[in-house]
């Protein structure tokens, strides 16, 4: 599945809202995202941040609205009829095959771009080898830029934390997205490995030149990458602009912090 519209934005959510029951969970949300933009979406607990994401990625239909990548709306699409129109995650809590390779996750990312009938897949013929000797070579080379290449045979169960947080990013990037979601990737680092993750999250926009959407709680990683920052309580935007704009507006800081103070960049 491709595009309809080269020259749409990457993304396009017109007034999504989804409700479950009598809960609106995400409430009249708009975002436009373009090329090589990097965006952040922050906000208290169970303000709908991964909600918005299950949205965008087709886990959820909306109730109300519509989503478009590149032009083409995705109601009624299926999750991986999502992804090959240009748009991967990761989540919150990391969802990697704890049992499998290093090697093998990266390739299962990278799936979509690789075809070959089950027949072919039964008998080994040359099409089933050369897709599969493409699928390892491709996601090696995302190994060796997230230095995990060393790796590659190690099950993924046995990689430290910070590991298994790099390896679910270079999975979501073997599906050669456009628009990169990334949900929480600085949950459970250190202040070192979260150092690292702000130039290595700089240096896959540049590297591959994407976008990315970034829902994020450390407040030093967001103000620090990102060019643009929706905040989101209890479903609604309430706030939308540059990091210092953010930062010192009294609506956002009541959000986080109940009364008037500075929110720490």
């Amino acid at each position: 599945m491709k595009p309809t519209d080269p020259n749409a934005p990457l993304l396009d959510a017109g007034n999504v809202t989804i409700r479950f029951g009598g809960l609106t969970a995400v409430d009249n949300f708009n975002l436009q995202i373009g090329l090589h933009e990097l965006v952040g979406l922050i906000g208290p607990n169970g303000a709908g941040k991964t909600t918005v994401f299950n949205l965008l990625t087709g886990v959820y239909q909306p109730t109300e609205g519509s989503i478009r990548i590149a032009g083409t709306p995705t109601h009624g699409l299926k999750a991986h009829e999502i992804t090959a129109l240009g748009i991967a995650r990761t989540f919150q809590n990391i969802r990697l095959f704890k049992d499998l390779t290093v090697l093998a996750n990266v390739k299962i990312g990278g799936h979509i771009h690789y075809k070959y009938s089950v027949t072919s897949a039964v008998l080994q013929t040359n099409r089933f080898s050369e897709a599969e000797l493409a699928a390892e070579e491709d996601a090696l080379k995302l190994l060796e830029i997230f230095g995990l290449r060393n790796r590659a045979r190690v099950y993924a169960k046995n990689l430290p934390y910070g590991d298994q947080r790099r390896l679910e990013i270079a999975r979501a990037l073997a599906a050669r997205p456009r628009l990169l979601l990334l949900d929480e990737p600085a949950a459970g680092l250190n202040d070192r490995e979260t150092l690292d993750l702000m130039e290595t999250i700089h240096g896959i926009r540049d590297r591959f030149d994407i976008a990315i959407l970034l829902i994020e709680h450390n407040m030093e990683l967001v103000m620090g990458i990102c060019e643009r920052i929706l905040v989101l309580n209890f479903g609604k935007v309430i706030a939308q602009g540059t990091p210092a704009e953010v930062r010192a507006n009294p609506t956002v800081i009541e959000a986080y912090l109940g009364e008037p103070q500075a929110v720490e960049a």
